[in-house]
């Protein structure tokens, strides 16, 4: 009988420790934002022994997406198997999290990505951390940069970053829609999202390239040449902004990288081993 207590006490142990190490490994959080919640999966790699903290990548998507986007998670995943941890969310009024549509402007999801950025500080173990973001995610991952320096933010990757968006505001039109900048409605109607009006007046002064050259850290720059959406002409500016930054211009690809996925995930990966481990 003694045995028996003894067997079962082991066994609660064991499950309870591989519940706990597959937590660690991916986990939902919920964090506060600018608008509400930030619904957020935290992907870890196995405790790291001997005291060593765990880098860990912000990773950012684009307008209109959300924290599963493939090429998000198939970078989530290819980071853990080296040893680097990752968190994506949905920025306000995408995905999970909570916001209207109306009211989510460049501005405030900056203040999410940092609201998740201090979330990580806050956490005992993490190390270094660095951003990621694709589209205007990208703008949104430079510009925090540049706020927060090179003290705080180890390296840098964008994926076709949507700087255009500044100069669709100024011009009056956003993914084809034209409204008058100088006083648009009180939102456009993009797919089956609501852009708001402080969006577009906001976008029309952003200061971009300003902002993120602040940043004086390591940066990768990846783009396709057949992007339709986000030229990589802006990459190349950011390349001339950031005196640390590479460029990689993968031909033919467009602004979600159709073919070249496999391609985006072994340059990024291999920049964040290199700059986190």
């Amino acid at each position: 009988m003694m045995k028996r207590r003894i067997f079962l006490l082991l066994l609660v142990v064991l499950c309870t420790s591989v519940a706990y190490s597959q937590q660690q490994e991916s986990a939902q959080l919920w964090i506060n934002g600018s608008k509400g919640r930030l619904a957020a999966i935290l992907q870890m790699p196995e405790r790291i022994t001997g005291g060593k903290k765990t880098p860990v990548v912000i990773l950012m998507h684009g307008y209109g997406g959300n924290k599963e986007a493939q090429m998000l998670s198939i970078l989530a995943d290819s980071l853990q198997a080296k040893g680097i941890g990752s968190i994506r969310f949905d920025f306000n009024s995408h995905g999970e999290s909570e916001g209207a549509t109306e009211e989510m402007t460049v501005p405030n999801e900056i203040e999410d990505a940092r609201c998740v950025y201090n979330y990580l500080k806050a956490m005992p173990d993490i190390g270094k951390i660095a951003l990621a973001g694709h589209s205007q995610g990208g703008v949104v991952a430079s510009m925090l940069a540049g706020e927060l320096g090179s003290k705080a933010v180890a390296a840098v990757t964008l994926f076709a970053p949507a700087a255009v968006l500044r100069e669709d505001a100024i011009r009056g039109n956003t993914f084809g829609v034209p409204y008058n900048p100088l006083d648009p409605p009180p939102f456009v109607t993009i797919g089956n999202r609501n852009l708001g009006r402080n969006y577009i007046l906001t976008a029309f002064s952003l200061p971009i390239y300003e902002t993120a050259a602040r940043y004086k850290g390591r940066v990768c720059l990846i783009h396709g040449t057949g992007d339709r959406i986000a030229p990589y002409s802006y990459s190349e500016r950011y390349h001339s902004v950031w005196k640390k930054s590479e460029l990689h211009l993968l031909k033919g690809a467009d602004h979600g990288f159709y073919p070249v996925m496999p391609e985006v995930i072994r340059i990024s990966t291999a920049f964040f081993c290199k700059t986190l481990l």
